[in-house]
């Protein structure tokens, strides 16, 4: 009983931690589901993968109120984009059981070693937040990426908020703390799509999940706080931290595991 109650304080400090990361930057499923299968080592990987989708939508979706309580969300880039990732992320999962990830996997490090490369490079990038397009064209390329973040969190997943916030302040013109926002709107349908299956086939823990919820929305709003006071500049320099680790993990995952 002891060791239970402590393996569930850890796994909630985990949510709390994976909560905050997430709501700034994304990335907090590097701390949730490595502390998930740390501490559930005989579950199968689809349910501690459904009951990390559980838990994390809680916080996101705070998030993504909090940041819209807060800071002027570019809602006709969010929605749309939101709306092709829910699809995209069904075709991806779908896909993920019909074909080999072992590319995907090996190029993963190395794209993501791009983005940090050129986040770097370019000190006034996401600094400033000046949309560059509207109408037709904005919803295009909204959906363009909703259609291919969807399909990539479906299909693989790791890194899927640094994605997205990378994406709209890359193409959108957005500052990192508006892009960041945007992000949790669409990640929230691209977890929610995820869950339909994990719930609908039995693959979530769901006291477990509700508990590390809490937790993980306690974070979030922490994280959105943090965001909000400190600003683009901050959320910059955390993102270049979590896409830094992600490059070790994911590459650690791909050639050394």
């Amino acid at each position: 009983m002891p060791d239970l109650i402590f393996n569930f304080g850890l796994l909630a400090i985990a949510g709390f931690l994976a909560g905050l990361i997430d709501a700034v930057v994304g990335g907090g499923g590097l701390i949730q589901i490595p502390a998930l299968f740390s501490m559930l080592p005989n579950t199968v990987p689809a349910t501690v993968l459904g009951t990390n989708k559980l838990a994390g939508i809680f916080g996101t979706t705070a998030a993504a109120i909090n940041y819209g309580r807060r800071v002027r969300l570019a809602w006709r880039a969010a929605l749309p984009a939101a709306g092709a990732a829910f699809v995209f992320a069904f075709l991806g999962a779908y896909t993920v059981t019909h074909i080999p990830t072992d590319a995907i996997r090996k190029s993963l490090p190395f794209i993501l070693l791009a983005v940090a490369a050129y986040t770097f490079a370019k000190k006034d990038f996401g600094s400033i937040h000046a949309p560059r397009h509207n109408g037709s064209k904005e919803l295009v390329i909204a959906i363009l990426i909703g259609c291919g973040i969807g399909f990539y969190d479906g299909l693989f997943g790791p890194g899927t908020g640094s994605f997205l916030i990378f994406l709209f302040v890359r193409f959108f013109g957005f500052d990192f703390l508006a892009a960041s926002a945007v992000s949790k709107v669409v990640n929230a349908a691209t977890n929610f799509a995820a869950l339909l299956w994990f719930g609908y086939s039995g693959h979530i823990l769901w006291q477990l999940a509700l508990l590390m919820a809490i937790c993980n929305v306690a974070g979030s709003l922490v994280g959105t706080r943090l965001a909000i006071k400190h600003g683009s500049g901050f959320v910059r320099k955390l993102f270049l931290v979590v896409v830094s680790v992600l490059i070790l993990k994911t590459a650690y995952d791909a050639f050394l595991k």
